[in-house]
């Protein structure tokens, strides 16, 4: 199946869940990263079980601290 992964579209077998796609990304800090598909976040309690579908959106959002 495809799915756009950062603005990229990949090819990825079928019933990819999002931590496979967060090992295979090599995503740092999988912990703290935010996950968004079709432009919706995905609760954390939810990421373990959520399944990709065909011409799903990813992306993997990061929020820093700091600043004064």
């Amino acid at each position: 199946m495809t799915i756009i992964v950062a603005g990229e579209k990949k090819d990825f077998k079928d019933g990819l869940t999002l931590p496979e796609l967060i090992e295979l990304e090599n995503v740092e800090t999988p912990q703290y990263v935010t996950v968004s598909i079709n432009d919706e976040f995905v609760a954390s309690e939810e990421k373990d079980s959520t399944v990709l579908k065909e011409g799903d959106s990813v992306e993997f959002l990061y929020f820093m601290g700091g600043g004064q």
